[in-house]
């Protein structure tokens, strides 16, 4: 082995060990910025409150902010598309929900791969929806909707924080099992939904448990049933929209995604921190007052999770001949 020889083996071992070095410090420094969580809805609804909840959670555990970033529009595609869109590099976060595995078989076009251009990071919890009505309404049972609904030519208005999201396919799923005519009425974010709900200009919404359980417990809403199939213990003495319309079931979820692309291991140090936040006292005793199991998992479990709901409501969509307003 010649001097020469050995020179270049011994740069070569130099400079593979100096990238080394300067990768794992770059990871060890991550994050050394705010992180951006874009919620893809108006402020003020469920998925906003949980956000907001998680990212104080998660800020405390990675010493650095974690900026809720509302970018309502388009059913969740507007956000979405932002973080699809966003350096590979951790800082940016979406905060996924049920119209994430919709969309894609909802809508005709979508401005990004749903199936490539997100790395999963940690599903965070899950729940049902809740059928409500304004306290002071006629309805004190999904009966009573139904007979409404039939009563009138045009049915009945339901309220939804976006298209193709847990509140629109609940009322959509509604209407075609109980064969009554209902009105979509969709908003930017459960927040200016429930403001027309509780306003008297809506007559019904499906809403993500963690949007309206403040409102039900003041008692500016009522709650009729819980859209899962089996009763659920964070909603006591309420019914379910099964016991009136056999096979009905619809569960929100909340998870969080990163760009495609994302190194593994900034992945791994926000999937570790969603956990450790989502563990606190705090923010469990938030997720059961909002009426949410929280199940913080590993990357896949969201990936698997998801991908079960894509199929599932992709089914629902064909057969129920659903379609975006």
């Amino acid at each position: 082995m010649t001097p020469g020889f050995m020179r270049k083996v011994l740069t070569c071992a130099g400079l593979a060990l100096l990238a080394s070095t300067a990768t794992h410090t770059a990871l060890a420094a991550f994050p050394d910025k705010p992180i951006r969580l874009v919620v893809p809805f108006a402020p003020g609804g469920g998925t906003d409150t949980i956000a907001r909840t998680l990212g104080a959670g998660m800020g405390k555990v990675l010493k650095e902010s974690v900026i809720v970033d509302n970018k309502p529009g388009a059913g969740t595609i507007v956000g979405t598309d932002y973080v699809a869109k966003s350096a590979p590099d951790g800082y940016t976060i979406d905060m996924a929900s049920f119209a994430h595995a919709v969309n894609p078989s909802l809508q005709p076009t979508m401005p990004y791969d749903y199936k490539t251009a997100f790395a999963p990071v940690a599903l965070i919890g899950t729940g049902p929806n809740v059928m409500v009505v304004p306290a002071n309404s006629p309805f004190h049972s999904v009966q009573d909707v139904i007979a409404a609904a039939k009563s009138k030519e045009k049915g009945l208005t339901y309220a939804s924080q976006g298209i193709g999201t847990s509140a629109h396919l609940a009322g959509e799923l509604f209407a075609n099992l109980a064969k009554v005519p209902m009105t979509h009425v969709p908003y930017r974010g459960a927040g200016p939904a429930l403001t027309d709900l509780l306003g008297d200009r809506i007559d019904v919404m499906f809403a993500t448990a963690a949007a309206v359980s403040g409102f039900v417990q003041q008692g500016k809403l009522r709650a009729l049933a819980v859209t899962s199939p089996q009763p659920s213990s964070a909603w006591p003495g309420i019914p379910t929209v099964a016991a009136t319309l056999p096979g009905y079931s619809v569960e929100s979820w909340y998870g969080l995604y990163v760009p495609a692309q994302t190194p593994k291991d900034v992945v791994q140090k926000l999937n570790a921190a969603a956990r450790e936040a989502t563990q606190s006292e705090d923010f469990r005793k938030r997720m059961e007052y909002e009426g949410l199991t929280v199940r913080t998992g590993d990357p896949a479990e969201l990936d698997a999770y998801v991908s079960k709901e894509e199929a599932r409501w992709r089914k629902v969509v064909k057969e129920n001949n659903i379609k975006p307003e």
